[in-house]
């Protein structure tokens, strides 16, 4: 018996099996590189998934705001096999910011479901004379032009949503763009900002620690991480803003598999050790039909993408 050649087969075998199993993954495609919190809540999303019988895998491909995983998916077979992680940012902002972009935000995709979002926060230092937003806006409005204000980028929403706010007022602080969320918290920690906009998942382990603390929450209720922070409309503000994440697929994706897939996302999103798990983490579930979703990007890019047009930013080649 030629055992080399048994395990050869065996070999080529487990190979074509393994290759065939690859092929019929639900593939999830998160335009953020691995253990960011998107990366980590669609992960939880793919285990859950999982126990539903579905063969689901995380694929990461940053870079170029998104346009990456986009061109990718927006590219790929048709099939509900593969998936992409949207938000406003590659289904709307990436038109204002680029000249031209290898895929179509408003052709190319079909809406599956909104699966989460995170509302936009404002984290302080703990030495400043202010505690909250309103103390904020009355110190500033004393102290013009002395609050440094950082964010993670000048077309993300966590500046935006403050650029809104501040006309809304009547105040102005110094913008500071940071290159993602990590730097700009290093620097308010490091007394080189004041203040920084942004979402509960980066600086919760700080706000929990006791270097920096909650200023106002841009959402209608207050976070179940940090249940002492107070929302904007609380202390007087009409100011609502959130960061949201939801499911596309390549646009000629059949119905009936956008259905099922809707179907067996939403089973998750409902479920209440999931949201236990997702709030954990600082996400806030949140699903919903492919209507539901279709409209809700076209009153978030109506409400933002003006806003992001207003800064008149240099636009980028592609």
């Amino acid at each position: 018996m030629n055992y080399r050649n048994i395990v050869a087969g065996l070999l080529v075998g487990a190979c074509a099996v393994s290759s065939a199993l690859a092929q019929q993954a639900t593939r999830i495609v998160v335009p953020f590189a691995a253990g960011g919190g998107t990366d980590q809540y669609c992960r939880i999303l793919a285990q859950e998934l999982g126990k539903q019988g579905m063969n689901v895998i995380i694929e990461n491909k940053p870079g170029a705001s998104g346009i990456i995983a986009a061109d990718y998916v927006a590219k790929a077979k048709p099939d509900g096999q593969t998936i992409l992680v949207s938000s406003l940012g590659t289904l709307a902002n990436n038109k204002v910011l680029y000249d031209k972009l290898p895929y179509d935000p408003d052709k190319d995709f079909a809406p599956v479901t909104q699966i989460a979002y995170q509302p936009a926060i404002i984290v302080g230092r703990m030495d400043l004379p202010y505690k909250n937003i309103k103390e904020m806006v009355e110190y500033a409005k004393q102290n013009p032009g002395k609050i440094n204000r950082g964010s993670p980028g000048a077309a993300i929403l966590t500046n935006l949503a403050p650029i809104v706010f501040e006309k809304q007022v009547g105040i102005t602080t110094q913008h500071i763009p940071f290159n993602g969320d990590t730097p700009g918290l290093q620097a308010l920690l490091s007394g080189n900002i004041d203040i920084h906009g942004t979402s509960i998942t980066g600086p919760l382990p700080y706000i929990k620690a006791g270097k920096m603390r909650v200023l106002g929450v841009m959402d209608s209720k207050r976070l179940s991480q940090v249940p002492d922070a107070p929302t904007f409309k609380e202390l007087g503000f009409d100011m609502e803003a959130t960061l949201w994440y939801s499911l596309s697929v390549p646009a000629a994706t059949p119905r009936a598999e956008i259905d099922k897939l809707n179907k067996a996302v939403n089973l998750v999103l409902n479920d209440p050790e999931f949201i236990a798990r997702a709030r954990n983490i600082g996400m806030e579930p949140r699903g919903g039909s492919p209507e539901d979703l279709t409209k809700f990007i076209k009153l978030e890019a109506d409400r933002w993408v003006p806003v992001l047009q207003s800064l008149n930013l240099p636009k980028q080649g592609q």
